[in-house]
């Protein structure tokens, strides 16, 4: 096997911006040829692609948008919050949007469809592209609010639009799992009761006393996780439901999309591992 050394190494990644032992094993298969590693690696540019489709991605944007019966909310995630401010990056994603609003497609569906450009993108950027989420909602009235391209929110309903975007806004802001406190699954109930029961049994309370502390913890669980129990963040004196009421406005489904939620982000190998990693093989 022909010898690459270190610095020949550090020299091709300094060059290319590829990974340490992508480098070395380039180096390996154009016999030291430096000149030779970085035509060899720029012709593999969609195998490079490929490869770097098993990165996690956890930048990226979210995305709104909204016809007068349906409204579309999308995932596109990228490594680097730099590729993300990238315009080949957000004309992919709107394009993507649009495509989404149009045909309603799930998500197999639009991945495959925009799979071939995907792949060119991966292999421009160097980094994992990945269209994540796509959901749909219907209704008579529909709004939506996007912070940042970080998180997004689509809901439906029927009364004062206005008042369902500030709706969009709190829950944007406020994150509620749930329309209406009977919405709480039992089991999620009842797995937090058993949790706070236990929480205040260690606080060396009498029984009679412990019960009447999780039953008031696990009303405000509830409260907290569900809209219309939730107070409004415009007005923190009254609850969503209240100011739906008071406006004669109801909300019949809403989405929150936050960006990279569920994705676990991995440790970056330092740079001074990566040389050791070299030298090690």
């Amino acid at each position: 096997m022909v010898h690459v050394n270190a610095n020949l190494v550090m020299e091709l990644r300094k060059r290319t911006g590829s990974g340490m032992m992508e480098c070395k094993q380039a180096l390996i298969k154009a016999n030291a040829n430096i000149e030779v590693a970085i035509e060899n690696m720029r012709k593999s540019g969609v195998l490079t692609a490929e490869k770097k489709s098993a990165s996690i991605a956890v930048e990226g944007l979210v995305l709104v948008k909204k016809s007068d019966s349906l409204s579309v909310i999308l995932e596109v995630n990228c490594q680097t919050d730099f590729v993300a401010k990238d315009k080949k990056f957000i004309a992919f994603s709107n394009k993507v949007l649009e495509a989404a609003l149009i045909s309603q497609p799930s998500i197999e569906k639009l991945k495959t469809q925009f799979e071939g450009e995907r792949i060119s993108l991966v292999a421009q950027f160097g980094e994992n592209i990945n269209i994540r989420r796509v959901k749909y909602v219907k209704g008579k009235v529909l709004a939506s609010y996007c912070h940042t391209n970080r998180i997004g929110v689509v809901i439906s309903g029927e009364g004062n639009s206005e008042i369902l975007r500030n709706i969009a806004m709190h829950i944007a802001a406020s994150r509620p799992e749930f329309l209406y406190p009977t919405d709480v699954p039992v089991s999620l109930f009842e797995k937090e009761k058993a949790i706070q029961f236990e929480i205040a049994m260690n606080e060396n309370k009498s029984s009679e006393i412990v019960e009447r502390i999780v039953l008031g913890r696990m009303k405000k669980f509830v409260n907290e996780i569900s809209l219309t129990s939730q107070n409004f963040v415009m007005e923190p004196k009254k609850t969503v439901g209240e100011i739906l009421k008071e406006n004669l406005t109801s909300v019949s489904k809403f989405i929150r999309l936050e960006l990279a939620e569920g994705i676990e982000k991995t440790q970056k190998i330092s740079f001074a591992e990566e040389v050791a990693q070299v030298q090690r093989n």
